[in-house]
């Protein structure tokens, strides 16, 4: 989706503040000297409604007053504090469901402008087993959300299913075959797995007998048939935890450190359409 709320609002912000001030030093005498007039000529007969009415500011103004608060609060929390996301694919399941709605913490990656996307305040930045979103590369106007793999330095390989960070095995152990509910009961055929990567512990799914398919799109992290590659500096691999149904840095490369938005850390609610509301995902933690 190419509507850019952030963009609104800073113009919704800016537009009500303008008129306030431009109310506050032009207008705003002229007006109450008319109004004062006003109440002299009706002085007398004039009923507390109608005095109301004569003293009310006009209407643009007294929306921009109303308005301008809720627009820069909103403005703040969304900018610099949380951020609200819908899961719209499988790309992350078991651990995201379609028709999640996530919150995502604007701050853990460092503080940006809005709409600029411009780093003011670098106070953190990703981990290996962070579940993050980021603006897509090849088209920053969509948001994608996946798990991070691989940090600048790492030397990554995918092979056989399996993650290797700098020649070590991240370990998974077999749960048994995966029981989706809604838009999920698509996976049923899936391997449910977990996996350790260096110390994150989460699950994934995996189809057996799929093949990696990634080699067909993108060619330039593949060595002797499998996912080679050490991520250079302000750059990270990532991947979906549904392995095999993900659209991920082995397709597309890797996710720009100015691409970041935030960590993804909590569902306060799911619907999927066709499927209804899953009212037991209501306050889960992302890990």
């Amino acid at each position: 989706m190419d509507f850019d709320i952030a963009l609104v609002l800073v113009v919704l912000t800016f537009l009500s503040g303008i008129i306030i001030v431009l109310d506050k030093f032009l207008w705003e005498k002229k007006r109450q000297i008319k109004q004062e007039a006003r109440l002299k000529r009706h002085s007398g007969y004039i009923n507390d409604q109608e005095r109301d009415a004569i003293l009310a500011d006009p209407m643009i103004i007294d929306y921009a007053k109303s308005l301008f608060p809720v627009f820069f609060i909103v403005l703040l929390l969304r900018s610099f504090i949380f951020e609200p996301f819908r899961i719209p694919s499988q790309s992350m399941m078991p651990n995201l469901w379609v028709g999640d709605f996530i919150l995502v913490s604007k701050f853990s990656y460092g503080v940006r402008l809005p709409v600029l996307n411009t780093e003011i305040l670098d106070i953190g930045k990703p981990k290996n087993g962070d579940v993050a979103v980021f603006r897509y590369p090849v088209n920053p106007k969509i948001n994608f959300i996946k798990r991070v793999i691989g940090i600048p330095g790492d030397h990554v390989v995918y092979k056989n299913k399996s993650v290797y960070i700098n020649g070590k095995i991240m370990p998974q152990e077999t749960l048994g075959d995966y029981v989706g509910q809604g838009s999920g009961m698509k996976m049923n055929s899936a391997a449910l797995k977990n996996e350790d990567l260096l110390g994150a512990k989460y699950e994934l799914l995996l189809v057996p007998n799929k093949p990696d398919l990634s080699q067909r799109y993108y060619s330039t992290f593949y060595k002797n048939g499998h996912i080679d590659l050490v991520v250079p500096e302000g750059q990270y691999f990532v991947m979906g935890d549904n392995r095999d149904e993900s659209h991920d840095s082995r397709f597309w490369g890797l996710v720009p450190k100015d691409n970041l938005v935030g960590k993804a850390f909590l569902i306060w609610f799911n619907w999927d359409v066709g499927h209804g509301f899953f009212w037991k995902r209501i306050g889960d933690s992302i890990d």
